[in-house]
């Protein structure tokens, strides 16, 4: 009995003078706030407010840290990379709470792998295992990447609880891989859309989408380099356009005196890649109908322009310019190009993989199970000067 309790009592100062067990922090994600690869920004939120510090390294060992000053439950941390073709360890800590030690791959020097999903929607259904299992550098989306509505309530442009919903759904994926999204129209709607004279479905300046994501620019619209691939991607607010000068507006202007069209030239007018990517959650048919055609000719600068908007897997050339439509939902019947030379109504995703040496660039069309539907290369335009 003497023995029992010894142990009990034992038992008992553990329990009341052992430190607490720390807090994890679990949802993780990864993006780019400066317009090259030289950095990545690390972000994460915590149930209580604290400092931000992000302790990262070449090796588990870690060795090098970033702190932030001041006290925030949403955490916005950059830091340096230094080096190529290497792995990255880090974790971030917030007081008493700190994340798993996680990997994300430093860019490469030989070959570039870049997926590109629309419509995730913060849906745990979707399998983005074959996807992952493509191991990309950089994950794009081309539009609706939350459903701001579905998961706040009425008018509550800050509400950030889909953005979170949708980094918990694919956790694994934005914990180890950089994410630049092209803001869709799901991901500032407010309230149901009306039938008629009313308030507006969609908050314009996309409150919520622009505080959770550190992105680069002006967020709504960006432009991101990586400049060992003589690669440029440009990112525009341009979805359910017909629905413009109404209360169910649901982007920024895009006119021929618009503040986004202005930037657009300018962007495109200086591009300096030889490869040039514009995304945009709008249909490829209808985007290029705008400004009495201007989109269409900035776009033709480019080398490709890739949609997120209809449900299906599409590719439409013109002028030699390459449209393409991709969703992990499939068998939408809405949006089709008529001009289309490649249909599939399968939900899947882009891969594009871009060669160093030769400045190509292939892209594959993939369901969700990794099969490829169909396969084209897009050269570099320096090498067609």
């Amino acid at each position: 009995m003497k023995n029992l309790a010894r142990h009990l009592l034992a038992v008992l100062l553990c329990a009341v003078f052992a430190p607490p067990a720390r807090a994890e922090v679990k949802r993780v994600w990864l993006t780019h706030q400066s317009p090259d690869p030289s950095k990545i920004v690390v972000s994460w939120q915590t149930a209580e407010p604290g400092a931000s510090v992000v302790e990262f390294g070449t090796s588990p060992e870690l060795g090098q840290r970033v702190a932030l000053e001041g006290e925030r439950t949403l955490h916005h941390v950059e830091i340096p990379l230094a080096e190529k073709d290497v792995v990255y360890h880090y974790r971030v800590v917030t007081g008493e709470q700190q994340s798993p030690v996680a990997t994300f791959k430093g860019y490469p020097t030989g070959q570039l792998r870049i997926a590109v999903v629309a419509n995730l929607r913060a849906d745990s259904r979707i399998d983005l295992s074959a996807l992952k299992a493509d191991d990309p550098h950089l994950l794009l989306s081309s539009g609706d990447t939350a459903m701001q509505y579905q998961f706040c309530e009425e008018n509550q442009p800050g509400c950030l609880e889909s953005h979170g919903t949708l980094i918990d759904t694919q956790a694994e994926i934005f914990r180890t891989t950089p994410f630049l999204p092209t803001l869709g129209n799901l991901d500032r709607k407010i309230r149901p859309k009306s039938d008629g004279p009313g308030k507006p479905a969609y908050e314009i300046p996309a409150t919520a989408y622009r505080t959770f994501f550190a992105l680069p620019g002006k967020e709504w619209i960006w432009t991101f380099a990586i400049p060992d691939f003589d690669l440029r991607l440009v990112s525009v607010d341009m979805n359910h356009t017909g629905d413009f000068g109404t209360p169910d507006q649901s982007c920024h202007p895009f006119g021929a005196d618009s503040e986004q069209l202005a930037w657009y030239r300018e962007t495109m007018e200086d591009a300096g890649a030889g490869q040039v990517i514009t995304l945009f959650g709008e249909t490829g048919h209808r985007v290029r109908s705008h400004a009495d055609g201007e989109w269409k000719r900035l776009i033709a600068k480019g080398t490709m322009a890739i949609s997120g908007e209809a449900y299906h897997a599409e590719r439409t050339l013109v002028d030699g310019i390459p449209y393409y439509n991709t969703s992990v939902r499939g068998n939408g019947s809405f949006g089709i190009d008529p001009n289309h030379d490649f249909l599939d109504p399968s939900g899947g995703y882009l891969l594009l993989t871009l060669d160093r040496d030769s400045g190509a660039m292939k892209v594959e069309i993939k369901t969700l199970e990794g099969r490829v539907l169909e396969e084209s290369t897009v050269s570099n335009r320096s090498s067609l000067e």
